[in-house]
């Protein structure tokens, strides 16, 4: 066994896992965040997309041993207490989901993608999206859902200068 010591949304956490144990499985069988879901278990849906170090990562593909010491965010630690974070208002406001399975990944990769990028074409979203796979919604809503979520998110850094 192997302890692993993240900085799960804001709370340091500690398990003991087997070295071979992914993250996606600390994150959902020692932690309890069942947000991060695993779609393919191949990195290919983009539905386990988590942040590492401010970064998306598709937790599927990671150890949870290589996360050691790691500030990981899922899903859950996006909000802010009841107050939703403002691109899980936008995917709920404009219909960015239908089914949900993908909905976490996809927001959080749509976080990443808006600190490398404010305000994004409707093309580098679609480009930044392709290793998230929906297999409901054909992403016009997803896309519109980003494209208000940038803007919501660009009003909020605003406010807080």
């Amino acid at each position: 066994m192997a302890s692993v010591t993240i900085t799960v949304n804001g709370q340091k956490r500690t398990a003991d896992v087997e070295p071979r144990t992914l993250l996606v499985q600390l994150l959902r069988e020692n932690h309890g965040l069942t947000g991060t879901h695993v779609g393919c278990d191949t990195s290919q849906c983009g539905a386990c997309v988590i942040h590492v170090n401010g970064k998306s990562v598709k937790a599927c593909t990671m150890l949870a041993v290589q996360a050691d010491g790691a500030s990981v965010t899922t899903i859950e630690g996006l909000a802010d207490g009841a107050t939703l974070h403002p691109m899980q208002e936008a995917f709920r406001d404009n219909h960015g989901l239908q089914c949900g399975f993908c909905t976490p990944g996809m927001v959080m990769s749509a976080v990443d993608l808006v600190q490398h990028n404010a305000d994004p074409s409707e093309q580098e979203i679609r480009d930044w999206l392709e290793g998230n796979i929906c297999r409901c919604t054909g992403y016009h809503n997803i896309v519109k859902s980003v494209k208000a979520g940038a803007a919501a998110m660009r009003k909020t850094k605003t406010k807080k200068k």
